[in-house]
């Protein structure tokens, strides 16, 4: 339904997507080697996790503004060569201040492509086939953290295996800054910098048409009106702009407080805590929901022009709240102790033989250890939108701390009934957000907003995306000692019930329409 000049554009930008995930999903296994062979206390780990989320917020508040003035198509350039320039800083040197200069250089990149990414794949797709283009970059964004998975598996007995998986993006981040120089940049960018005649050219060879001017007109008549906008303009009632901004954001919001970001974490614990044996538990929890996870794109990735983001989003908001309520219910019959185990910032606390061997005087401490070192791929995703988008730096930050706060259960036998219903429950979660807020939310950001100050209005909603993942992540663990797994999850019932209901009342059905005739619609 669209030229293979179009698809095979919007793939090479969606690489970016498959370069997000894979640096979400790959801190956990990464982090639990280098914690050991540095000696980082708690404490000095969680500022390594965290310190890619503060490059990540400090871009979103940027990364609009250069945007709108550089294009959307060099953003992704600069983008992908920062997160190869991040990722070699990582490998030579084994010290604690490299590390956080890697990761917020790395943090500075995703942020900035996830942004551009998703605003140059709607501005080159064709109105009929826009849902499909910009959500594969959701749909890499899940195949990243699923290859992440692997990896940290692939190289978690290799001395200095945090190097190869920190290592393995290089080639490909070098390989997507090259292939993007030769991409065409946005037509409407082109139009916003009165380079017509290059628009021109552009859209011909993207629609693979001889004439492109009735498409060209329009766009122009379109970035006429819109170039009129300011930065404050989206707080302002013109053009119901502020309206606009307040459904972006509260997108956004329900994206992290629906919880995938952070329940994922406790997947591993659920499924022990109901009766399965830690290697069953590290194996579901890790490839098995990063399969889900991709599984369940891939429908709301075809579909989502036919179907409409809007239903997308109602279906999966329903899911989760039904399967949150269940897996609540079976937690309430459980009895699940959570204790954090890293009491101590002291090094001595543990002799350190070598990556993953932990000698504790502890028994218990000494089992849960053991555990986690065979169970290196618990970095758990959401997405984002983005994502997520993201949605997906909290599961990230969270993950991150595995190697310092974990869980011990206390439980007697558990029925088989309520063992299966609670993976089935859990799978359901992450299957629903997968087809629901983690790809359509983003697909939605980047159609409401007006061309001319489009990389502004999406960078303001991203880096409300990052502040809330970083004030989630420093704050759920604490808030599920107090109050228990399952009434977390019956929290994050109510919000994905509020999403519901707000995405019924506020969100408009886009499919079908071009970005002109969506603002214009919009500003009604």
């Amino acid at each position: 339904g669209c030229g293979t000049f179009t698809f095979l554009s919007s793939a090479i930008a969606a690489i970016s997507g498959l370069l997000m995930g894979y640096e979400l999903g790959i801190i956990s296994g990464a982090l639990l080697q280098m914690s050991s062979i540095l000696t980082l206390s708690c404490k000095e780990q969680e500022v390594i996790v965290s310190s890619l989320l503060f490059g990540a917020l400090f871009a979103s508040l940027t990364g609009g503004f250069l945007i709108d003035r550089f294009g959307r198509r060099l953003a992704i350039i600069v983008a992908s060569s920062l997160l190869v320039v991040g990722s070699l800083i990582l490998l030579p040197y084994e010290s604690y201040e490299t590390l956080i200069v890697g990761r917020i250089a790395i943090g500075i990149s995703i942020s900035l492509s996830s942004i551009a990414t998703c605003v140059y794949i709607a501005e080159i797709a064709p109105q009929h086939r826009r849902g499909l283009l910009v959500s594969l970059n959701e749909l890499m964004i899940v195949i990243g953290i699923l290859f992440a998975y692997i990896s940290n598996y692939a190289f978690a007995s290799i001395a200095h295996g945090w190097k190869y998986m920190f290592g393995l993006v290089i080639p490909l981040g070098a390989l997507q800054a090259v292939a993007m120089y030769f991409l065409p940049p946005s037509p409407r960018f082109l139009v916003m910098k009165n380079n017509d005649e290059a628009a021109r050219k552009v859209l011909k060879r993207l629609r693979e048409t001889s004439d492109a001017t009735k498409e060209l007109t329009v766009i122009k008549s379109s970035l006429k009106d819109e170039l009129q906008y300011c930065f404050l303009d989206l707080f302002r009632s013109k053009n119901n702009m502020r309206a606009r901004m307040l459904v972006g954001l509260t997108l956004v919001f329900f994206v992290q407080t629906t919880g995938q970001p952070n329940i994922l974490f406790y997947a591993s614990t659920v499924l022990k805590s109901v009766g399965f044996q830690s290697n069953e538990a590290a194996s579901l929890a890790s490839t098995g929901v990063g399969v889900v996870k991709v599984v369940s794109t891939v429908p709301a990735t075809f579909f989502v022009d036919q179907v409409g983001s809007k239903t997308f989003l109602c279906i999966g908001s329903s899911v989760m709240a039904i399967s949150l309520v269940t897996m609540g219910l079976v937690n309430r019959n459980i009895h699940v102790n959570f204790t954090k185990v890293c009491r101590s910032q002291s090094p001595e606390d543990f002799s350190l033989q070598r990556p993953g061997n932990f000698t504790v005087t502890n028994g218990s401490l000494k089992d849960l250890f053991a555990s986690l070192a065979s169970t290196e791929g618990l970095s758990f995703d959401v997405q984002s939108p983005d994502v997520a988008r993201t949605g997906e730096l909290n599961r990230t930050a969270v993950a991150g701390r595995k190697s310092t706060t974990a869980s011990l259960m206390e439980s007697g036998e558990v029925p088989v009934v309520l063992k299966w219903l609670s993976l089935a429950s859990l799978l359901a979660y992450v299957a629903a957000f997968s087809i629901g807020l983690g790809p359509m939310s983003w697909l939605v950001l980047s159609e409401i907003f007006p061309g001319g100050i489009r990389g502004q209005a999406m960078a303001l909603t991203s880096s409300m995306n990052w502040g809330i993942n970083l004030l989630i992540s420093l704050t759920f663990l604490t808030i599920t000692e107090l109050i228990g797994l399952s009434w977390v999850c019956f929290i994050y019932t109510i919000m994905s019930l509020a999403s519901l209901a707000f995405v019924i009342m506020f969100i408009p059905e886009t499919k079908g329409c071009s970005l002109e005739q969506i603002s214009m619609e919009l500003a009604k």
